[in-house]
C-alpha cells in the first residue's frame, strides 16, 4: 500500500448538522440587528424633534422680538419762542421749570401745522390730531432739553421724537387700517398722513438705543419702554448672588467632602440640601416674604431682598456641583500632599481645591443664570412695580432703591394688552437669552480651559 493512500473517515451519525457559515446571519442575529437599527432610528428621530422645537421656538422668539429693537421716529423742526418759555427773559432753569409739560404742547402743534403748510400738502386733520401721531413723551422731551439749555430759547430746533405706538405698529405691519375702525387712539386720516411724511422722510424706522438702555413707561406710552433699568436691577442682584452663595457655598462643601465626619448628621444634612435643590423657587418667595420683608423689614422691590431670595435658592446648587467637583480629584493627590507632610488642609486648599476650580466655577455660573431667569420669587416680594427712574447713582441706593428684574418686567409687559407691550416681552427675552447664552459659553469655556483629565 502507497503512503499517499487516503482512507475516507466516515462521519458520526451522532454528530450535529452543521449550521452554516459565521458569514451568514441566523433569524437571530436578525432580529437583533433589526432592533438596533429601530433604535439607532429612534434616536435619530427623537433628536430631530428636539431640534425642530428648539429651531421653532428660537424662530418665534427672534421674529417676534427683532421689531422692539427698531422704533419709529418722527423729525420736526419746533420753534422755542422766549415769550412763552421764558417770559422773564433770565433764562433761568428755575424760573422755566413753572411752564409745565402741557405748556409745550402748543409749540408741537404749531409744529405741525407749520411743517404741512410748507409742504403743501392738503389735510383735514387739526393741529391736535397732527401731534396725534407722536409719543405722549415728546412735550417731556421737549421740556427736558429746553430745561438742560436754556440757550436754546428763541431759536428754532429741529427734534426726533417717538411716533406713538400705533404709528409705529402701522409701519411695522402690526396695525392695519381695518383694526383701527374701533380705535380712538389713530385715524385712517392720521395714517394718510404718516404715508405722506413717510414718503418725504419725515417719518422713518430705525434702531432703537433706548429700548436697551432705557426705563419702563406707563400703559399709554409704550413706545418709550424700555429694559435698562430692569437689567441694572438684575445685575446688582446677580452681585449679591455670587457675593454670598458662592463663598457659602464652597466653604459648605469643602466641609462637608473633606472635614465632616460621616455620621447620620451628616447624612440629614445632605439629604436636605439635595431636597432643597428640588423645592419649587416659589416657595422661596415665599420664605423670603416672610423672612425680609416682615420679620427683617427690609424694603420692598429692593434688588438686596431680590439677591437674598435668590441665593438661597441657589445655594443647593452651587453647594451639590462643588461637592462633585472635589469627588472628581483623584484620592493620589490627597495621599501624596499628605505624603510629603503638608496637613489635612493643606492639602485641600492648595492641592485639591485648585483642581476642583473648574468644576466649581462651571456649577456657580449655572446656578447663577438659572437664578437670573427666575420670576415667582420676584413676584412675591414686589420686583414687578412700574419703575421710571434712572440707573441708581450709588452702591446703597442699587441695593435698596426700588428696581424691577428682566424676567419680571418681561411678565409685566406680557400681562398688558397693548401688542406694542407684547413686542416689547419679546425683545426682552432675547435679551434675557443673550445673557443666559453668555454665561452658560463662559462655564464651558472655563471648564475647558482649567480642565485636566487623570
Amino acid at each position: 500500500m502507497s503512503d499517499a493512500t487516503t482512507t475516507a473517515i466516515p462521519s458520526s451519525p451522532s454528530a450535529p448538522p452543521r449550521k452554516g457559515s459565521l458569514l451568514t446571519q441566523d433569524a437571530r442575529t436578525k432580529k437583533r440587528n433589526a432592533a438596533e437599527t429601530r433604535f439607532k432610528a429612534y434616536g435619530m428621530i427623537a433628536i430631530s424633534i428636539g431640534l425642530l422645537m428648539l429651531i421653532t421656538l428660537v424662530f418665534n422668539i427672534v421674529s417676534r422680538g427683532t421689531g422692539a429693537f427698531q422704533q419709529t421716529f418722527v423729525t420736526l423742526e419746533v420753534s422755542l419762542p422766549a415769550d412763552k418759555l421764558d417770559k422773564a427773559g433770565n433764562r433761568n432753569p428755575d424760573e422755566m421749570r413753572k411752564v409745565s409739560t402741557f405748556g409745550y404742547a402748543p409749540l408741537l402743534r404749531t409744529a405741525f401745522e407749520e411743517h404741512i403748510a410748507e409742504k403743501g400738502y392738503e389735510t383735514d386733520l387739526s393741529p391736535k390730531e397732527m401731534a396725534g401721531i407722536l409719543s405722549g413723551g415728546a412735550q417731556a422731551q421737549l421740556r427736558n432739553f429746553v430745561l438742560a439749555d436754556p440757550s436754546v430759547v428763541g431759536e428754532r430746533v429741529e427734534f426726533e421724537f417717538l411716533a406713538s405706538g400705533r404709528v409705529d405698529g402701522y409701519i411695522k405691519g402690526r396695525v392695519s387700517r381695518d383694526s383701527i375702525e374701533n380705535d380712538k387712539n389713530i385715524s385712517p386720516a392720521q395714517l394718510d398722513l404718516v404715508d405722506l411724511l413717510i414718503e418725504e422722510g419725515t417719518v422713518e424706522k430705525r434702531f432703537n438705543l433706548s429700548f436697551i438702555t432705557g426705563a419702563d413707561s406707563s400703559g399709554a406710552r409704550p413706545e418709550a419702554a424700555g429694559m435698562g433699568v430692569s437689567m441694572v436691577g438684575s445685575l446688582v442682584m446677580m452681585l449679591v448672588v455670587l457675593v454670598l452663595a458662592l463663598p457659602i457655598g464652597v466653604a459648605a462643601s469643602i466641609y462637608l467632602e473633606e472635614f465632616a465626619p460621616k455620621n447620620w448628621i451628616t447624612d440629614v444634612i445632605e439629604v436636605n440640601i439635595s431636597n432643597l435643590a428640588a423645592v419649587p423657587s416659589i416657595v422661596f418667595g415665599i420664605l423670603g416674604l416672610a423672612v425680609f420683608i416682615n420679620y427683617m423689614h427690609l424694603p420692598n422691590s429692593a434688588p438686596l431682598v431680590g439677591g437674598l431670595v435668590l441665593t438661597l435658592m441657589t445655594l443647593p446648587t452651587i453647594i451639590i456641583s462643588t461637592r462633585a467637583s472635589l469627588k472628581a480629584v483623584p484620592p493620589s493627590i490627597r495621599d501624596a500632599a499628605l505624603g510629603v507632610g503638608a496637613s489635612k488642609m493643606q492639602s485641600v486648599f492648595h492641592h485639591v481645591l485648585p483642581l476642583a476650580a473648574p468644576g466649581i466655577l462651571t456649577g456657580t455660573i449655572i446656578g447663577l443664570a438659572q437664578a437670573l431667569g427666575e420670576t415667582a420669587p420676584l413676584l412675591l416680594i414686589g420686583m414687578v412695580g412700574f419703575i421710571a427712574s434712572n440707573p441708581p447713582d450709588s452702591i446703597a441706593a442699587g441695593l435698596m432703591d426700588p428696581n424691577s428684574a428682566m424676567p419680571a418686567q418681561i411678565y409685566e409687559w406680557a400681562k398688558r394688552s397693548d401688542p406694542a407691550f407684547y413686542e416689547r416681552a419679546w425683545g426682552g427675552i432675547i435679551i434675557l437669552l443673550g445673557f443666559l447664552v453668555t454665561m452658560n459659553t463662559l462655564a464651558v469655556i472655563l471648564r475647558r480651559r482649567f480642565e485636566r483629565r487623570w
